[in-house]
C-alpha cells in the first residue's frame, strides 16, 4: 500500500499526491506532532470568537444594552432631583451636565466587566469550556476576542446612554476634547473587561462571579467621584480616591465632555491616561499569564 502511494504522480486530478507521497517516505511536509500548524495569529479563528461572544450578548440586547440604558437614566434622575436643586453648578456646569459623563463611564466599564466575566464561567458551569480551549487559538487571541467583545459592548452601552440622557432636561455632552473621551473609556472598558475575565477564571461559580462585582467593581465605581469632585472629601479621603483607578477613568472622561476635572489641568490628565495605559498593560501580562497556565480552567 505505501508503494502504490508513494508512486501517485502528482497532477491536477490529485493536488495531494506529492504531499501524501512524501509524507509516506518519511520526509513529508506535514510538521511533527506537537508543532503547531498554524503560525502567526490565526485570523478566521479570533474573528469567530470575537463575533461569537458579541452575538452572545446581541441576541439578548434588552437586558445587555437597553436595561443598563434605563438604570442609568434613573440614576441620573435620582441623583439630579437630590443634589441638583436651586441651579446648583459643579465645575462651572450644572449638576445634571456634570453627573452625566461619570455615569456613562461608569455603565461602559460595569457592562464590560459583566460581559468578559460570563464569558469563561458559563463554560466552566455547564461543561462547555472544552469549545473555547480546543479551538487552534492561542492564550492571546482568547483573551484578545473575548475582550474585545466586552469593549464592543461597552461601546454600544455607553452610545445608548448618552442618547438617553439627551432626552433629560438640561443634560449637554457637547464634547471639550473628544480625544479624551475617546480615550478614557477604551481605557475604562478594556480595564475591567480584563478585570473581568480574571474573575472568571478564578471563579467556579456563579456566586464568587457575583462576589466580584457586590465588594470590589460596585464600591470603586460608587467611589470614583461620579457624583461629586474630591476637594470636597476629607484629605485622608482623597487620599484614598486617588488611589482608584476607576477615579482616574471618570474624571477624565469627564474632561472630555467639560474641559474640566478634578484630577487637575492637561498636563495631570494626560498623566493620567499614561497611568491608566500602564494599568492595562499590567493586567493583560497577568491575564496572559493565568490563561497560559491553565489555572482552574485546564484542571
Amino acid at each position: 500500500m505505501a508503494d502504490q502511494v508513494r508512486t501517485l504522480p502528482p497532477s491536477s486530478e490529485h493536488p495531494d499526491a506529492s504531499m501524501v507521497e512524501e509524507n509516506a517516505g518519511g520526509a513529508g511536509r506535514f510538521p511533527p506532532r506537537g508543532r503547531p500548524v498554524i503560525t502567526g495569529i490565526n485570523r478566521i479563528g479570533l474573528w469567530s470568537l470575537y463575533i461569537k461572544e458579541v452575538r452572545r450578548f446581541l441576541k439578548v440586547q434588552t437586558q445587555t444594552i437597553w436595561a443598563p440604558a434605563v438604570t442609568t437614566l434613573l440614576f441620573l434622575v435620582i441623583f439630579s432631583v437630590a443634589l441638583g436643586r436651586g441651579g446648583r453648578e459643579v465645575l462651572g456646569v450644572n449638576f445634571p451636565s456634570f453627573v452625566a459623563p461619570g455615569l456613562i463611564a461608569m455603565a461602559m466599564m460595569q457592562n464590560a466587566f459583566a460581559n468578559s466575566s460570563f464569558s469563561l464561567l458559563s463554560g466552566k458551569i455547564q461543561g462547555t469550556i472544552i469549545d473555547l480551549l480546543m479551538p487552534p487559538l492561542s492564550e492571546g487571541e482568547l483573551m484578545t476576542g473575548i475582550v474585545g467583545a466586552a469593549i464592543t459592548r461597552a461601546l454600544a452601552v455607553g452610545c445608548t446612554v448618552g442618547l438617553a440622557m439627551l432626552l433629560y432636561p438640561g443634560v449637554s455632552l457637547a464634547m471639550a476634547h473628544p480625544w479624551a473621551v475617546v480615550w478614557f473609556g477604551l481605557m475604562g472598558a478594556a480595564m475591567l473587561a480584563q478585570m473581568g475575565l480574571i474573575a472568571s477564571i478564578w471563579a467556579e461559580k456563579f456566586d464568587h462571579n457575583a462576589a466580584v462585582t457586590n465588594f470590589v467593581i460596585a464600591p470603586l465605581s460608587m467611589l470614583s467621584g461620579t457624583f461629586y469632585v474630591i476637594d470636597n472629601l476629607h484629605g485622608v479621603f482623597q487620599t484614598i480616591s486617588r488611589a482608584n483607578p476607576f477615579f482616574y477613568v471618570i474624571s477624565g472622561f469627564r474632561y472630555g465632555f467639560l474641559g474640566e476635572s478634578d484630577i487637575g489641568g492637561a498636563g495631570h490628565v494626560a498623566w493620567a491616561a499614561l497611568g491608566l495605559l500602564a494599568v492595562n498593560a499590567a493586567l493583560a501580562v497577568l491575564t496572559y499569564r493565568l490563561l497560559k497556565s491553565g489555572w482552574k480552567i485546564k484542571s
